[in-house]
């Protein structure tokens, strides 16, 4: 089918809505804060009405009275009374309304309109775009994604609430939390220790997660992602930078299963760890977890793909293994600490954007080695540790994990998780039990022989 010809067609308007729009305001500019909440000036076809909408927010915003006499003294002074249709055109405009009640419902229409029009330019830009050979295809659907979501950001009035509003949503939420029973506002981790201090991961919240190499990053953030996804059935979506999707199953199975994760690297299994196998198999066949695992994701593309799962899967949380692979647009001759900022800003975004809390992993300084680690040593950006919400460190001992793997400990080691940061929270250190023959961590509370 050809696409519809739309040479000659008029760009949707409702000039009738427009009118009673502007004729409400003028008859109880008291109504201007509600108009506002959906409209700028810009969202008007008529130029005559873009100019008489500014000349009214330039009144409101002096703190002046709006009504027709204000409203003509202004387009006068500014030269654009006559350009407006005169006295006569401002006057009939009240004769459209008898009422302001109905205010909210015009300025909707008015709305509607031009939300349609602004589809029209961006797919006209975006077919012209398509034809540009030089563009590559996935920056043009990322600004695609971006146009469309600016659009429906703007839906969606001003972000200011006045208290009676918020203090009944909140109620509403303590209740809700009363009725669950659960004192989590966030998305729990799954260790109780770090919940009791976080009240779960919450969205929006940028949430770094450092240590040293082969210190368990990658094991911590798969363990909560585990408990989240098999035990709670909350969405998630993981993208990891530096294993396959394979291998990250792998571990996970051997987790899952409680089966020395060497043993099923090299298949030296036990007919009791087909049992065990096929019901870990089966919790995480069920559970709705999401993963990528493209190496070195350029972060346009990490941010669509992020879009894509929100859209489809409406997953809770993102984790992201690690921060440091993940490919700048433009590389140039920016220094790296500059790329990573880039990176920072752009992860903290997208978790506003999707409104849910992004768990990303990060490497620390060799200055950490043998110590605790702390903010300053973050590495190769101190905008991650500006931009985060919250920090987590892992720390333990590196003998005794070589001593638990060589059979010379009791087969788990205590780590410490440092919470270094959180905005809306406490900090402080809490213990978990890493073990290191299934890349699991668990709450010491939890383990099982």
């Amino acid at each position: 089918m050809n696409p519809p010809n739309r040479q000659g067609k008029v760009p949707p308007h409702n000039i009738e809505a427009e009118k009673a729009t502007l004729g409400a305001v003028l008859l109880d500019g008291e109504v201007i804060g509600t108009v506002l909440r959906y409209l700028r000036a810009d969202d008007f076809y008529s130029q005559a009405h873009k100019k008489i909408f500014q000349s009214i927010v330039d009144l409101f915003n002096r703190g002046e009275t709006i009504d027709l006499i204000s409203l003509s003294d202004r387009l006068s002074a500014a030269g654009e009374l006559e350009s407006c249709g005169g006295h006569a055109y401002i006057s009939a405009l009240t004769d459209e309304v008898p009422t302001s009640a109905n205010v909210e419902y015009y300025a909707r229409i008015v709305k509607d309109r031009s939300v349609r029009r602004q589809l029209l330019k961006i797919s006209t830009g975006l077919i012209s775009q398509s034809y540009d050979e030089g563009m590559e295809t996935r920056v043009l659907i990322e600004e695609a994604e971006q146009r469309i979501f600016d659009i429906t950001d703007s839906q969606h009035g001003d972000s200011y609430r006045g208290v009676q509003e918020i203090i009944a949503d909140t109620i509403e939420a303590i209740e809700r939390l009363y009725n669950t029973k659960d004192s989590y506002t966030g998305v729990p981790s799954g260790f109780p220790d770090i919940d009791n201090m976080t009240s779960g991961f919450q969205k929006s919240e940028f949430i770094i997660i450092g240590a040293r190499p082969s210190v368990g990053k990658t094991a911590f953030a798969l363990s909560m992602a585990a408990n989240m996804a098999i035990h709670r059935k909350v969405p998630i979506g993981f993208f990891t930078l530096e294993m396959s999707d394979m291998a990250l199953m792998q571990r996970m199975l051997s987790a899952e299963a409680r089966i020395n994760s060497d043993k099923l690297r090299t298949g030296m299994l036990r007919p009791a760890d087909f049992h065990n196998l096929t019901e870990a198999a089966g919790r995480i066949y069920e559970a709705p977890l999401f993963i990528d695992d493209t190496p070195n994701i350029k972060l346009l593309d990490l941010r669509a793909q992020a879009r894509r799962m929100k859209s489809k899967e409406d997953i809770q949380a993102l984790f992201v293994d690690y921060i440091g692979l993940i490919e700048p647009e433009n590389k140039g001759n920016i220094p790296r600490h500059e790329q990573v900022a880039e990176i920072s800003r752009s992860l903290k975004a997208l978790a506003r954007e999707l409104e849910l809390p992004i768990i990303c992993l990060s490497q620390v300084g060799r200055q950490s080695e043998g110590k605790a680690p702390n903010l300053a040593d973050l590495r190769e950006s101190g905008s991650i540790e500006q931009d985060a919400d919250v920090v987590m460190f892992l720390h333990r001992e590196r003998e005794e994990t070589k001593d638990a793997k060589d059979g010379g400990g009791p087969g788990n080691v205590e780590t410490e998780v440092v919470i270094a940061k959180q905005r809306n929270g406490p900090v402080g250190t809490v213990k978990l039990a890493f073990l290191p023959h299934y890349t699991k961590f668990e709450a010491f509370s939890n383990q099982r022989g």
